[in-house]
């Protein structure tokens, strides 16, 4: 028989960057009754959730929801605005934004990568000169489509979408622009109308405080345009049967019905509290995760604290020291769960995430096991970090944002 008591008595600290943990009136409301998704009562929840996410967006526009992970939306933000054999620009900051690079190569179009050279590159954002130039060069505009991450999970970096915005409108190119903030979503300032994004992609992981298994695509009148002439073959994810279906609260096919409960409940919490607060509540945290790090006397992955991520922070081991042994002596001994170093990062760091349904105390508990995991694994420390971040949590109190 399966044994699903993986744990001992106590709670298990999951701070991985996403999935985050589930808040008890969420999984609330996941239980209620399924019903039927053609009827009435559920047209009523369609509508309320179809309203309620475009403001988490920030967008005026329609948000596609998807019964699938993150990946399902990448997919689905291609097929749907592309031909076969286009070409597409991508910004490498990271291994999610490698894995959306192999897709698009999958799927029949021609990536460019862009990027800082090697492991090092992945220690800062998208720089958006470098777009701007590739752009310029593009006599013929046959880019069509430029695809960045915002915020890169693997990485801790959150890269400025607005000033990628701005060098393609310098570069005068008519490529869209696709944004990735699968984990960036409700836990950092996200702007799609503002920014002008034409697709953006995410998630009910990470910010949205939801198990998997809700995907968005949100999206331009620009890119609904161009969807009517693209080539690439769709079908479930489509975005016409949807957009249509969508008008009075329903869906083509078989919507995930008790997630679209929690997906209503988590909208409600987020809006309650005010996207403002959201955020500096996780700006905070972060700060006070970061500090701790510094006062370890150990580097943050990203390089540039002008995009430290408000999600989710890197911490990279000393020269010879595996950081995946190290992470999991901490998930052995403390029951902690952190996020593993990917790709070219493998082995290199560990990620301690803080986003969602979370509190100072569980930082300071987390920040407890990673140090005491370090120092059982013989890394010598310059200071304690969980006296570092309860410093700056009492000087910098849970207020509301100004």
């Amino acid at each position: 028989m399966l044994n699903l008591n993986f744990h001992s008595s106590g709670r298990h600290f999951l701070q991985i960057p996403g999935p985050s943990p589930v808040p008890d009136r969420i999984l609330r409301a996941i239980s209620m009754p399924t019903i039927n998704h053609r009827g009435p009562e559920f047209g009523a929840l369609g509508r309320d959730v179809l309203d309620k996410v475009k403001k988490v967006f920030k967008t005026r526009n329609p948000v596609i929801i998807y019964p699938s992970s993150g990946t399902g939306a990448w997919e689905a933000a291609l097929v749907n605005t592309l031909s076969p054999g286009d070409r597409v620009l991508m910004f490498e900051t990271g291994h999610f934004a490698t894995l959306w690079h192999k897709m698009a190569r999958r799927l029949g179009l021609e990536p460019e990568f862009l990027g800082l050279p090697g492991y090092e590159g992945w220690r800062h954002g998208v720089q958006a000169d470098m777009i701007k130039a590739r752009l310029k060069d593009d006599h013929d505009h046959q880019i069509k489509a430029v695809c960045v991450v915002h915020n890169e999970t693997s990485t801790g970096v959150t890269s400025d979408i607005y000033a990628v915005r701005r060098a393609i409108d310098a570069a005068g190119h008519p490529a869209l622009l696709m944004v990735d903030t699968i984990s960036g979503l409700a836990s950092a300032d996200y702007r799609h109308d503002e920014w002008g994004v034409d697709v953006t992609i995410s998630g009910s992981q990470k910010g949205l405080m939801l198990p998997p298994g809700i995907s968005f695509n949100a999206i331009s009148d620009k890119a609904i345009a161009t969807s009517q002439t693209a080539q690439l073959p769709k079908s479930f994810w489509a975005w016409d049967e949807i957009i249509e279906s969508n008008k009075n609260g329903y869906w083509p096919s078989t919507p995930n019905t008790n997630l679209l409960y929690g997906l209503n409940e988590a909208l409600d919490m987020l809006l309650e509290e005010g996207l403002e607060q959201v955020f500096y509540r996780h700006q905070r945290w972060a700060e006070g995760v970061r500090t701790a790090v510094e006062a370890w006397g150990l580097e943050i992955q990203c390089l540039d604290p002008a995009v430290h991520s408000p999600v989710l922070t890197g911490v990279v081991m000393p020269e010879g020291v595996d950081a995946d042994k190290i992470r999991k002596l901490i998930e052995d001994r403390f029951d902690l769960s952190l996020g593993a170093g990917l790709g070219k990062a493998k082995g290199k760091m560990f990620r301690i995430g803080h986003l969602g349904d979370c509190n100072d105390l569980t930082l300071i508990a987390a920040l407890g096991g990673c140090e005491a995991g370090l120092k059982l694994s013989g890394v010598e420390l310059k200071g304690s970090g969980v006296t570092a971040a309860l410093d700056y949590f009492a000087k910098h109190p849970l207020n509301r944002a100004d």
